[in-house]
């Protein structure tokens, strides 16, 4: 064979072998780099995929978790300083007006593919003047979560549908004697203690504020003056636990999990995946979903979509933004939910996995789904962390008995106007 003749033959080989010439070098363009990732305990992969995605990329992934309050303090002390707290972080759905306006984000609309963001619904969320700023991955909008197991001891044969029904039943247990405190509840000072009470207002048939802002919970007749009520009584009634003053909402997940509760009131819709499965949870055969109960003709819920996104000063965006692409393959969405109950966001996902019967109660949840609202119909608000962090501990002071009430939503409604003037 003469050398012209080899070197063809090399050169076909790739072809004869049905691979492009240079695979290896194309399949991994960022082979040997490495990012960091920062996201919450719910978002933080298993080693399995994320030694998958080193194996798939070549890029090394350092994955930091905090807590969600953690990490938007991180991200705030991080930015304001000039420097990137990773190369790709969690974006709350509620960080959106505040970290838009900061222009704090890279935006993604020509970076991420389209037909992609068509099977993202709640990407809107996470747009800022109509510009996408990050990528919605987790698809957390909340429903009644209950144990199967205690309503029948009870002799309740159906979910609850409205919040005196809820109260209703979790009066029967305790009755019963099968759990002493039936409703889980958090009510420490922290966001997850905060959606509840938003959720409950919408289960109440109201939303937090009219067009303008306006506050619209501060009379006895509001429905977010009868949600708080609704907490502060069953806290009394012995309903709730004493200590769920100091419980943030994973906590609460764990009571669920360990059969010491009846209901998650506020429970975290792709949290039926963990919650099932006999390896995380003591309830896996009894652990089911209804709809939100609620005071009107239909069930309200809203989103609390997670996402994540590419800080402006990060180092190396392309290789964030390939972390960011794998996490919402298919099958990665797929996995993260099996892993850690973390619901897709992708339509065709969701179909898929209820067709093929491994969504936990899927058939409500894609009717729960189909009712999803935003929590404020204009967009989420610049000032919604201080107007959030005022809900949280006045709240916790209405739980521990310091304030009434009354005294509560007023002072919830005088921080959000003093949030909204700053």
């Amino acid at each position: 064979m003469n050398r012209r003749t080899l070197l063809a033959s090399i050169t076909a080989l790739p072809l004869l072998l049905g691979l492009p010439a240079f695979a290896q070098d194309q399949a991994k363009p960022h082979d040997g780099k490495a990012i960091s990732v920062l996201l919450p305990p719910w978002g933080t992969l298993p080693k399995e995929m994320t030694d998958r995605f080193t194996s798939e990329t070549g890029i090394s992934l350092d994955t930091q978790t905090l807590g969600w309050d953690d990490i938007r303090t991180k991200i705030v002390t991080s930015m304001v300083a000039g420097t990137a707290p990773a190369n790709v972080t969690e974006v709350d759905w509620s960080w959106v007006g505040q970290f838009g306006s900061a222009e704090w984000y890279t935006l993604l609309d020509d970076k991420v593919d389209a037909a992609l963001i068509a099977d993202l619904p709640t990407a809107a969320i996470f747009k800022f003047d109509g510009k996408l700023m990050a990528v919605p991955y987790n698809n957390d909008f909340r429903i009644l979560i209950f144990n199967r197991d205690h309503l029948d001891r009870a002799k309740i044969t159906e979910a609850p549908k409205t919040p005196d029904e809820l109260l209703a039943a979790a009066k029967a247990i305790k009755a019963a004697g099968i759990a002493e405190y039936p409703i889980g509840l958090p009510l420490s000072a922290t966001e997850g203690s905060a959606t509840a009470w938003y959720l409950l207002t919408k289960a109440f048939g109201g939303d937090l504020f009219d067009a303008e802002f306006k506050p619209l919970f501060t009379t006895p007749d509001s429905a977010g003056y009868k949600a708080m009520s609704f907490e502060i009584e069953a806290l009394k009634a012995g309903l709730v636990d004493p200590a769920a003053t100091g419980l943030k909402d994973v906590e609460i997940q764990e009571l669920f999990k360990s059969g010491k509760i009846s209901f998650d009131v506020a429970g975290w819709a792709g949290n039926l995946a963990v919650y099932s499965d006999k390896a995380k949870s003591q309830v896996a055969e009894h652990a089911e979903a209804g709809l939100m109960p609620h005071v009107g003709p239909k069930s309200r819920t809203f989103g609390l979509p997670g996402a994540v996104g590419i800080p402006v000063s990060a180092a190396d965006p392309e290789a964030g933004l390939a972390f960011v692409d794998w996490l919402l393959k298919p099958e990665n969405q797929m996995a993260s939910y099996a892993a850690l109950g973390n619901l897709p966001t992708r339509t065709s996902v969701l179909e898929k996995l209820n067709a093929e019967g491994k969504l936990a109660s899927g058939d409500v949840l894609l009717q729960q789904a189909a009712l999803v609202e935003p929590l404020f119909a204009q967009g989420t608000p610049g000032w919604y962390p201080e107007f959030s962090s005022a809900v949280a501990s006045t709240l916790n002071q209405a739980a521990k008995g310091q304030i009434s009430v009354d005294d509560a939503v007023k002072q919830i409604a005088e921080a959000a106007i003093a949030a909204q003037a700053q």
